[in-house]
């Protein structure tokens, strides 16, 4: 973060002498936190366990966003257990006058305490958006808070949030900071593993968000042949310029740098960063504090307002309409957009299903002010790139009244094919979407199977015969002319576009709770799986977004022994159960059948591994983080062929060659 945006955020004349126990504000306690987490951080699965990492990375951003710190490292340690650590001020050790015990241990064992609900310690805040380091200490077995402050190291340990024993001095430093160790509770989490990918890729997002700031990331689990630990540094001097570069690095971008806009109006401080690419889809992220609201927001509405009002009142008065038939929207001007707004709010109001969307409406004239008149600038300085842009504008205009042909020729062939639904689906008797679900399954022999196998009441399928259209490369009219893709919406009851969104999904008739992906466990089956979530992140988001996606997972082994058998999802467990069958004899007289695709399997054994509510698994599909997930599908399925090929080098080493 550079000076000058320092300054527009806090206050710096109460940089470091105000900052104390009587900056620690109380507000309730940790009781239900170990009884109910998942109304904490959402769940107990993987994206829970991350998240814990989330809440402590926070509260480090929070004192670089108040210009105290500059430099944050995660480290994953063997037993995946968790460190963070930052050359901030250290958490306040001194008595808290109302609690009557050090600050620290205030900070750590009472929820929502903290500095950040002092206006006078941090203007603006991530963390007051999360649950707080506190509720991570409750969910740990245990956790060491390690203060350097004041040329003194303090200590205290935790386990399940409660202290072990009081804040102690542990020694003399000439740094200062804190360092926060914890280990998740087994006990709690279905998964205590941590994936360095999905840490990275959060570590990245606020380096681009927080220009300036160095995030490192060690995992000391994994070392190269060197002996050095795998890592990863993130640095931006660019900020959101650099986001939306590496966004769009899968993508043949129209005009040749982003356009950027950075100001503040009434303490609300707005950066926005967009360029236009070949594409057809919009990619809009948007930020507070940090925050990745996935449902948008009065920031969101405010960029789309400005956008659509600047774009129009450019083009009509230079007559760049005059030839188009038909009327120019705010869907046409965002098409092949990708674009970051990140705004900082001193009192964010979240709302929404997941409480990701931003409800300050004196943020979205903020927005409009500011990024609009830098746009208009922009366009009257750039003619050059005005016009390039503008022939997209027109190109996306034209595409999208051939696309609402196209939909409603899919709606009324549904309509006219026995009550809507396609002639490949074989519905499940229920009508309640709660307890149903459907299967998309690869290939007509396997969708056979899974017809003799599943449960009729519950279970309907939807058959795909071969690879469905790539979406990251088509026009959109050219998609509904795709017949699966024209029966996944028939079968589903969903419908695209409204008067004021085009693209908008309508999920209110939806007949289905579980949406199961289901393709053969090798090369091809993956490409079609990834084709599908390709079309569902595009074109559906609404249904990932509300956890409606899954992804079956279909055995890759039998291993059997007369009359024993073992299935087994991958190699370690193929051979653990060759072993184990074996008995200590030859492992010769067990018969290991490798599954090349579903339809190996008979409709008992389809029922049994893989659509069994009662022994099977399915993976659900979440987004973590929309911006990663938006480079990872341009970046696997658009045009752009070195980023593909970079990332299949670097993740060759997982790759399976099976004979």
């Amino acid at each position: 973060m550079s000076e000058g945006t320092a300054e527009i955020i806090m206050e710096e004349t109460k940089k470091n002498q105000d900052y104390s126990a009587s900056s620690i504000q109380v507000l309730e306690g940790l009781e239900a936190v170990r009884k109910r987490p998942a109304m904490y951080i959402g769940d107990t699965g993987v994206k829970g366990l991350h998240h814990l990492v989330y809440e402590v990375v926070d509260n480090s951003i929070d004192e670089a966003l108040a210009g105290h710190c500059k430099n944050i490292y995660v480290t994953i340690h063997e037993n995946n257990s968790i460190s963070v650590k930052d050359d901030g001020r250290g958490i306040p050790v001194d008595m808290h006058e109302k609690e009557g015990v050090s600050a620290l241990q205030v900070v750590m064992t009472v929820l929502h305490a903290g500095g950040k609900f002092d206006k006078d310690s941090y203007k603006v805040s991530g963390g007051l958006h999360g649950v707080g380091v506190s509720c991570v200490n409750a969910l740990s077995s245990l956790l060491t808070a390690q203060v350097h402050r004041n040329g003194k190291v303090y200590e205290q340990q935790y386990s399940e949030g409660k202290p072990l024993a009081p804040v102690k001095e542990v020694g003399t430093t000439d740094t200062r900071g804190t360092i926060v160790t914890f280990q998740p509770d087994a006990t709690i989490f279905t998964s205590t593993v941590y994936s360095f990918d999905t840490l990275s890729a959060r570590l990245r997002e606020l380096a681009y968000l927080n220009k300036g700031i160095h995030l490192d990331i060690v995992d000391e689990r994994e070392k190269d042949e060197a002996g050095v630990f795998k890592q990863q540094h993130f640095y931006s001097e660019g900020g959101l310029v650099e986001f939306v570069k590496y966004l769009d690095s899968t993508r043949e971008p129209l005009i040749p740098t982003p356009i950027w806009v950075e100001g503040t109006r009434d303490n609300i401080a707005v950066e926005v960063a967009l360029q236009y690419n070949t594409t057809y889809s919009e990619n809009v992220h948007s930020y507070v504090n940090n925050i990745n609201t996935i449902e948008g927001g009065t920031h969101v509405a405010g960029f789309r307002r400005a956008l659509t009002r600047t774009f129009k009142s450019f083009g009509e008065k230079n007559k760049m309409f005059e030839k188009l038939k038909i009327e120019i929207v705010g869907d046409d001007f965002r098409e092949g957009l990708t674009g970051i707004i990140s705004v900082k709010v001193p009192e964010p109001q979240f709302e929404g299903q997941t409480k990701t969307k931003l409800g300050n409406n004196e943020v979205a004239g903020a927005v409009e002010q500011i990024f609009g008149e830098t746009l208009e600038h922009y366009l009257e300085e750039n003619p050059k790139q005005a016009k390039i842009i503008f022939d997209k504008v027109i190109l996306a205009a034209t595409a999208r009244f051939a696309a609402r042909k196209a939909r409603e020729m899919v709606q009324r062939k549904g309509a006219l094919s026995g009550g809507g639904l396609p002639g490949k689906l074989a519905d499940c008797a229920s009508k309640n979407r709660d307890e149903s679900e459907i299967f998309l399954v690869e290939g007509d022999s396997a969708g056979g199977t899974a017809k003799q196998g599943r449960d009729r009441h519950f279970q309907a399928i939807l058959p795909l015969r071969g690879k469905i259209l790539n979406v990251e490369k088509a026009m959109e009219h050219k998609i509904y002319d795709n017949e699966e893709i024209g029966n996944m919406f028939t079968a589903l009851g969903v419908k695209i576009g409204t008067l004021e969104d085009s693209k908008a999904l309508d999920i209110a008739k939806l007949r289905y709770a579980k949406i199961v992906i289901m393709c053969d466990a090798d090369v091809d089956g993956s490409h079609i799986t990834t084709l599908i979530l390709t079309f569902f992140f595009r074109y559906m988001k609404t249904l990932v977004e509300n956890g409606h996606i899954y992804i079956a997972s279909p055995p890759l082994y039998l291993v059997k022994k007369g009359k024993e058998q073992i299935y087994c999802w991958n190699d370690i467990q193929r051979d653990a159960a060759t072993k184990d069958l074996a008995k200590g004899g030859s492992e010769a007289s067990v018969h290991v059948q490798r599954y090349k695709g579903l339809g190996e399997m008979n409709a008992e054994q389809l029922w049994e591994t893989t659509m069994n509510p009662a022994t099977r698994t399915l993976r659900q599909v979440t987004i973590e983080s929309a911006a990663e997930a938006d480079y990872i599908f341009s970046m696997l399925m658009g045009d752009e062929v070195p980023p593909r090929r970079e990332f299949i080098e670097s993740h060759a080493k997982f790759a399976r060659i099976d004979a």
